[in-house]
């Protein structure tokens, strides 16, 4: 099964986030934390996907990710969600920083989302077989 990692201070919008895919894809493994500095120890390189919100009291998303790539998860298993627009976050996380910059609030990033939930649903699917 994938493994998946969502980061958010926000509750609802982790719980939200995590129904979404515990409904829609079946095949990954959904953790979910909202606490930064407590998240830590859950980042471990065998992380399919680790999803996290840039703005977070304590330890923001910039840090988490530098801290996941110096834990063996690659930059591109890691999106940074952000209540920010598209420009601003990419010009904070220039192309090749991560997997993807998203603003979480934008209906038209859920479409991103399922795109790279699929892939890596089809891609865990995939193994099994194996």
């Amino acid at each position: 099964m994938g493994k998946v990692l969502l980061i958010d201070d926000d509750e609802i919008f982790l719980k939200v986030l995590e129904k979404y895919v515990a409904e829609r894809y079946p095949g990954l493994t959904v953790l979910t934390c909202n606490d930064p500095i407590k998240c830590l120890a859950s980042i471990t390189g065998d992380l399919d996907l680790l999803l996290v919100d840039l703005e977070m009291p304590g330890l923001d998303g910039a840090k988490i990710l530098s801290y996941a790539v110096s834990k063996g998860v690659s930059k591109n298993r890691v999106i940074i969600l952000s209540g920010h627009d598209a420009d601003y976050l990419h010009n904070r996380f220039p192309m090749g920083s991560c997997l993807a910059v998203l603003n979480k609030y934008e209906g038209q990033q859920e479409n991103v989302l399922d795109m790279i939930f699929s892939a890596l649903q089809q891609k865990s699917v995939g193994k099994k077989g194996c």
